[in-house]
């Protein structure tokens, strides 16, 4: 079998398992519970297997031995790689904190970046290698900048919802903070979805890069009424979840999820985080830099979108462990962080050209 089978078992089981984990938290059954674990489970081990089988494919293809065959060199497997840390970072924190209530909450992301790949039409084909990618610290360098991306995933996750849990009054900063973050997050989604709707059909059978669509059919419309259109929707869906969003904090106060147990897992999941981005995102790359371009910094905007993720993350461990700062205010560098991780690890490639550009491809 090849690769692409266990792939498409594997995105099939984690929607199944998003719908059951949400069911879970709706009936608290403590049988779909376990079945959602169990589906997960089986999800994870195929897309295992589908890694490792594309790994050889690649490897088969390429000639160019393992440690250059790792599938991690286009937006496709990175972004399945993501998934595949995320989810491997869930099953832990499930099993060590016993609680399933997190699965409502991680599964869909990752279900959502699964379909991410097959409404935008990106290529899953194998392609040769560039130059400036051939080299063995290829593996080093995309592996741990990828498992920091999946933990810092997990600390915007829980972040987030410590945010809601602690926030009570519509006007307190943190009550706005995130609304508007959930509100932007969640109308950049529909925004996407829009654009498969409209160009997906209109340009069937092409493989157009996502850059020219991205946003086309709202924010970027050429008609100036449909763009200020979507950014007063998205300006109502801000309100709307400002307005309702104490039925959001009572939903997961329900979950039997503590403001604690959120904070120390947005803690743990950066402090963990934070040195393998450390040693494996800017470390390792400035060295394969110097090797592939011949100097270890350009300033190139993945370089420089990087060294700002790393300030933000550097900054919510040094306010928590030396200014002494805990709960929202750090809760709040934490969700900010993510952003900064979802622009370095999609913006960059998606909106911005550099030498890193073969990562949009």
């Amino acid at each position: 079998m090849k690769s692409s089978f266990f792939f498409g078992f594997a995105t099939m089981t984690y929607f199944i398992a998003m719908m059951l984990y949400i069911s879970y938290l709706a009936f608290r059954k403590s049988g779909i519970g376990m079945v959602a674990t169990t589906i997960t489970i089986v999800g994870f081990v195929s897309q295992t297997l589908a890694l490792m089988l594309r790994w050889a494919e690649f490897a088969e293809i390429g000639q160019m031995g393992w440690l250059r065959a790792v599938p991690l060199t286009n937006l496709y497997e990175s972004l399945i790689f993501f998934v595949w840390c995320l989810i491997l970072v869930y099953l832990v924190i499930e099993f060590k904190y016993k609680n399933r209530s997190f699965g409502a909450f991680i599964t869909p992301v990752a279900a959502l970046a699964l379909a991410f790949i097959d409404l935008s039409g990106m290529s899953k084909n194998i392609q040769p290698l560039v130059p400036a990618l051939q080299s063995n610290w290829l593996l080093a360098h995309v592996l741990m900048s990828f498992i920091s991306y999946s933990l810092f995933a997990v600390s915007f996750s829980t972040g987030l919802m410590y945010l809601i849990v602690r926030s009570d009054q519509k006007t307190e900063a943190s009550y706005i903070f995130w609304t508007v973050t959930l509100g932007i997050f969640i109308a950049t989604l529909a925004a996407m979805g829009l654009d498969f709707l409209t160009f997906k059909v209109a340009f069937m059978g092409k493989q157009e890069l996502i850059k020219s669509y991205l946003f086309k059919a709202s924010f970027r419309n050429d008609s100036s009424a449909i763009a200020a259109f979507s950014y007063a929707a998205t300006v109502g869906l801000i309100f709307v979840i400002w307005r309702f969003g104490g039925l959001l904090k009572k939903v997961i106060g329900s979950f039997n999820i503590s403001a604690e147990m959120l904070d120390e897992l947005t803690y743990k999941s950066i402090a963990i985080g934070f040195p393998i981005f450390t040693l494996g995102g800017l470390i390792f790359g400035a060295i394969w830099a110097d090797q592939a371009w011949g100097k270890y910094w350009t300033w190139d905007p993945k370089e420089t979108w990087s060294l700002i993720t790393w300030f933000m993350y550097a900054f919510f461990l040094h306010s928590r462990l030396m200014r002494g700062w805990k709960g929202r205010k750090v809760a709040a560098v934490a969700v900010m962080g993510f952003i900064a991780v979802i622009f370095t690890y999609l913006g960059v490639n998606l909106l911005l050209s550099g030498l890193h550009s073969y990562g949009g491809q």
